[in-house]
């Protein structure tokens, strides 16, 4: 559980800065 919190926040930070988030804004 704590691997999935991890990776989502990561993957979050990485979409916004390089791109606009579309498909991971639902989460």
């Amino acid at each position: 559980v704590t691997r999935d919190a991890r990776e989502v926040e990561r993957k979050k930070v990485g979409l916004r800065k390089a791109r606009r988030a579309t498909q991971f804004s639902k989460r």
